[in-house]
């Protein structure tokens, strides 16, 4: 990196430290960046709280020279980047550790002079180097993070579900759904999304701030949000498995709408038998909801699937293969049988041709010979969106992403990534 800039990593420590005032300031940059309002002290305070929670570590690229008068002062971050570390479901309830990539920004005035891509090979050379096999982001914008090796993995999209006369589930109740305080999620939320965690491939465990935001008791203010609402679902047994975060979107809205802010139900019956609740609402008439899966029982279970519309549908998590063989030898598979990758990696970390040979579902990855013939290949980013089995690897194929050697090679792959249920990542960071 040029003379003119230095870089500063570290760990959110507690208030009075000497590190205090240089991680409220990196925050408040991080605000810069995504058009965020200026935050007072004690919001920063309440962020940082969270972050320490989840051992974040803080990246921020600082001017070494003299900063032009009446700018932002040298204290002030001209980039930032930050990481976490939390478990991935990568399928059939196997977990591997990831390396979340988030809080990248890079002010206007400092671009195109190789900040961003210093962080990111850095970071991601360091978590590799820790035994990490992959790292994962969610992106703003979706030109700029492929260059690094991250592939589309999982998709969501957001619905509005007309909940008035035609609006009826095709399912018999086996559990009850009751409203609770808001407040009860604070301590009930982690638990109940563990339990889907544990069975939803591509999911990955939340951090500190869900429970916080889903249960009302911080917002994007800083404050309560009185209005969110709170039901939880009991099975047959009088567990709870599942809750429904909401808000009313108020009366000059219309039609009259419920905001979804979180859904999470860990079985079929307790996600069918919350929506049936969010259904019969008073005073309400939609339901709507950005974070639904692509894939969603609730339309097949619908005696009229058009109540369900689909506004946009978009990619949501990114992985990033740091170690070819420790990725795919993490995984079950779906299919026995022995594949040939051929895997190109512009940044030198996960490349090389290996043979996959998959047994009882259980994978070993060896590094093939030099000169042999591979059955597919593929770049890094590619290998990342099928890890997860959420992307095809012939519709790959078919765009010209994936090269196909030997004749089925793609269809075999297919075969062997797919995953016990549709991959869906509610956990934004």
């Amino acid at each position: 990196m040029p003379d003119r800039y230095e870089t500063r990593r570290f760990r959110t420590a507690a208030n009075g430290s000497p590190d205090t005032d240089l991680a409220r300031t990196w925050v408040k940059a991080v605000g810069f960046g995504f058009h965020d309002s200026n935050r007072n002290d004690t919001f920063v305070d309440k962020v940082l709280a969270m972050y320490r929670t989840d051992n974040r570590e803080l990246t921020g690229v600082y001017q070494a020279a003299p900063v032009a008068p009446h700018s932002l002062g040298p204290d002030v971050p001209v980039a930032t980047f930050a990481t976490l570390r939390k478990d991935l479901n990568i399928g059939y309830g196997r977990q591997l550790e990831a390396q979340l990539v988030t809080s990248v920004t890079v002010r206007g005035t400092h671009r195109r002079q190789g900040l961003l891509r210093r962080m990111m090979t850095e970071d991601l050379g360091a978590a590799k180097a820790a035994g990490l096999a992959l790292a994962a982001l969610n992106a703003s914008e979706g030109s700029i993070y492929g260059r690094f090796g991250f592939g589309v993995a999982t998709f969501e999209r957001s619905i509005k579900v007309d909940t008035g006369p035609r609006f009826r589930i095709r399912h018999a109740p086996t559990g009850t759904v009751e409203m609770a305080d808001r407040k009860v999620l604070l301590d009930l939320a982690p638990g109940i999304f563990d339990q889907v965690h544990r069975l939803t491939p591509g999911s990955i465990v939340r951090q500190e701030a869900y429970r916080h935001t889903v249960s009302g008791a911080f917002s994007r203010d800083g404050k309560e949000d009185e209005a969110i609402r709170c039901a939880l679902h009991y099975d047959a047994s009088g567990r709870v498995d599942g809750y429904a975060s909401y808000k009313f979107a108020g009366w000059d809205a219309r039609p009259y709408t419920i905001e979804l802010v979180d859904l999470v139900a860990a079985t079929g019956p307790a996600y069918l038998e919350l929506w049936q609740f969010l259904g019969a609402i008073d005073l309400s008439e939609r339901v709507s909801w950005e974070s639904a899966p692509v894939d969603d029982p609730l339309g097949w279970a619908l005696e009229d699937p058009r109540c369900i519309e689909s506004a946009d549908q978009r990619d949501m998590l990114w992985l990033r293969i740091l170690d070819t063989g420790r990725a795919l030898a993490a995984r079950r598979f779906s299919a026995d049988g022995t594949l040939l990758l051929d895997v190109a990696d512009g940044l030198g970390f996960a490349g090389g041709t290996y043979v996959l040979n998959v047994s009882g579902g259980d994978a070993r990855v060896t590094e093939a010979p030099p000169g042999t013939m591979p059955d597919l290949s593929l770049d890094v980013a590619e290998l990342g969106s099928i890890y997860l089995g959420a992307v095809c690897p012939v519709t790959l194929a078919a765009a010209g992403r994936i090269t196909e050697h030997t004749p089925g090679a793609a269809l075999t792959a297919r075969r062997m990534f797919a995953v016990e249920r549709p991959p869906h990542c509610l956990t934004h960071f």
